[in-house]
């Protein structure tokens, strides 16, 4: 199977819609439209911290990473945080989502990003996956909605 990572592109809205359902779906989440529209829009504004990638196969967006890259206090150079990695469910066990996320480890070397780094769930089946790449830290997220 080929598959082909790239930058999102206008013409990927249609396919990452359904992927993007997909992906709220299985986290139980509720993202409105204005919120989703806004998202796609960042993603394809050269200006946004917000970039999406795509895996494509056979001319179809199968699969998504979604990052943000920003400045931090304990590093001097580029953080890349992966927020959003979703691979359409028929499509998984094809080394997809492995893909995506050393395509990121590749372009943050040549870019200099001093870290990729992300959260999921605890239970997420695919820290069988994350668990290759990375070591699980014990920190602790706290969130609150503003």
């Amino acid at each position: 199977m080929d598959v082909v990572i790239r930058e999102i592109q206008a013409q990927d809205k249609p396919q990452w819609r359904i992927l993007w359902n997909g992906y709220n779906q299985f986290y139980e989440s509720k993202v409105s439209d204005s919120v989703t529209d806004k998202t796609w829009l960042r993603m394809l504004n050269v200006q946004s911290s917000i970039n999406g990638r795509v895996a494509v196969v056979n001319d179809e967006v199968v699969g998504f990473a979604h990052i943000v890259l920003h400045e931090g206090t304990w590093e001097l150079s580029t953080l890349c945080y992966l927020e959003d990695l979703f691979v359409a469910p028929e499509m998984r066990g094809h080394g997809i989502a492995r893909q995506l996320i050393q395509s990121l480890i590749d372009e943050g070397k040549t870019q200099g990003w001093s870290r990729l780094y992300w959260h999921t769930r605890e239970n997420n089946p695919a820290r069988k996956l994350y668990d290759q790449f990375a070591d699980v830290e014990d920190f602790v997220l706290y969130r609150m909605n503003l």
